[in-house]
């Protein structure tokens, strides 16, 4: 097995700004298997269409965004909804509403994000 984080607080895990402004990350505990992460979104943030390896299972803390897929469906999530994308399937963010926070957790963990 590879690095791995077995404990983390919100506070002093590190902020990575993948879009100034509108968009922050902070990766929480992780193994090979498994991530999760932390995410502040900003009203303006459009995410583009992406997809990646992981199954994405996220949690609304607090907020409301809109997401899209590209068989043109879309969901809007506010405080206390929960939602999965699957591996491969593409999604993305078309509107935030109001300052969002997001917990997400990605199988197996993204490399990219520690």
């Amino acid at each position: 097995m590879g690095d791995k984080v077995f404990v983390a607080e919100l506070n002093k895990a590190t902020a990575a700004e993948m879009k100034p402004g509108l968009l922050t990350r902070r990766t929480l505990a992780y193994n090979d298997q498994i991530m999760l992460c932390h995410f502040t979104l900003e009203e303006g943030l459009m995410l583009e269409l992406h997809k990646h390896l992981a199954v994405q299972v996220g949690y609304v803390i607090k907020g409301k965004v809109r997401f899209i897929k590209d068989d043109g469906t879309s969901f809007v999530a506010t405080a206390g909804t929960s939602y999965v994308f699957d591996s491969n399937e593409v999604h993305g963010i078309d509107r935030v509403y109001e300052p969002t926070e997001l917990v997400e957790c990605f199988s197996p963990m993204r490399p990219e994000y520690v």
